[in-house]
């Protein structure tokens, strides 16, 4: 027997930094985001033996384990060992790991592999798992098992899937879906653009960056992270009442306060990128993930869609379709027969 799962890669409009410990044990934090029909696959088929034999296209490796073995982490397919040790596999399996989009691009990629990876186990062993069980699991895989640097919200998104107000209050994590008009979501999936800047990037250091300007009470740092909340707040009302144009406004607003967490949160070409788009026809937008690289999301006006996704592409961008994906973690099984 074959089993399938897919997970979402997600947007975030505001709110990312807020969901990186300590800040949201110490103040709460709030992210809103929505996922798009870019996925995460993983590919289970069993064994009859304790081999676990791996190939991850996304990184073009191939390994091989064993659930016996005492698996270290050396930076190749951490994931897949800390999976294996948190849901205690037992029994052997080839597993065949695959992304839309390359890791390292604000798309929450590494995350919704774990959701994915997690699915897949879940389904095979039928373990009564809800979406929060998922996030938590996966959270815990990678963050505390895997010492992967990062926060929650990309856990979350891939579990869930569609527009979400989600909400980390210490221990607790809250989803609260948002019911968004049709006309509103039409309006939004024309008028967001998707701008890959053409180089991804590892966010432990930015995120190192954040943490300790955090942790050191820096007061430009706190205000900025302070301000990204509120500032997300207003973006999910902005949202239910279709004010487009004000999203647009405060996504730009966000993108300014970011800047402030670590000076590796951009750099020359990425700025440049932003300010063509700023002066062909996009209200605001701003970097999606922990920064340094990956995906722009821009809020472009109706009417001046077309002109800057070339004015993007002249000057290195690379414009990327997307439409909205309203379910979250997806498993199903393939019979061999």
């Amino acid at each position: 027997m074959i089993f399938r799962a897919k997970a979402p890669l997600r947007i975030s409009f505001g709110g990312g930094g807020t969901d990186v410990p300590p800040y949201p044990e110490e103040r709460g934090g709030v992210v809103l985001s929505t996922t798009i029909d870019k996925y995460a696959y993983c590919s289970l088929a069993t064994r009859n033996d304790d081999s676990v034999n791996v190939v991850s296209l996304d990184y073009n490796l191939v390994a091989r384990y064993s659930t016996t073995d005492n698996l270290d982490y050396d930076g190749k397919l951490d994931l897949v060992k800390a999976t294996i040790k948190v849901m205690r596999v037992k029994d052997g399996m080839d597993l065949f790991l695959h992304s839309d989009v390359p890791p390292g691009s604000g798309l929450g990629t590494s995350s919704t592999m774990t959701v994915a990876l997690v699915g897949a186990i879940r389904h095979r062993l039928r373990l009564p798992l809800s979406d929060y069980d998922i996030a938590e699991l996966a959270y815990r895989i990678e963050r505390q098992e895997a010492g992967i640097k990062g926060g929650k919200q990309d856990q979350y998104a891939a579990s869930f899937g569609g527009f979400n107000f989600i909400e980390f209050l210490g221990e607790k994590t809250i989803v609260n879906p948002l019911r968004i008009k049709r006309e509103i979501i039409n309006e939004l999936e024309y008028r967001l653009m998707l701008c890959y800047t053409g180089k991804t990037r590892l966010s432990a250091g930015i995120i190192d960056d954040q943490m300790r300007g955090y942790t050191e009470k820096k007061e430009d740092v706190v205000r900025a992270l302070d301000e990204t909340k509120a500032l997300a707040i207003a973006m999910k009302n902005a949202l239910l009442l279709g004010q487009i144009d004000e999203l647009g406004y405060l996504m730009n607003q966000t993108w300014q306060n970011k800047k402030k967490f670590t000076p590796r949160m951009t750099d020359l070409h990425i700025d440049e990128l932003y300010d063509v788009a700023l002066q062909n026809g996009a209200i605001g937008g701003k970097l999606l993930g922990a920064g340094g690289g990956g995906y722009l999301l821009l809020l472009c006006e109706f009417d001046k869609r077309h002109i800057l996704a070339q004015k993007l592409e002249e000057h290195g961008g690379k414009v990327v379709n997307f439409a909205f994906e309203f379910n979250g973690l997806q498993t199903w099984e393939v019979s061999t027969k």
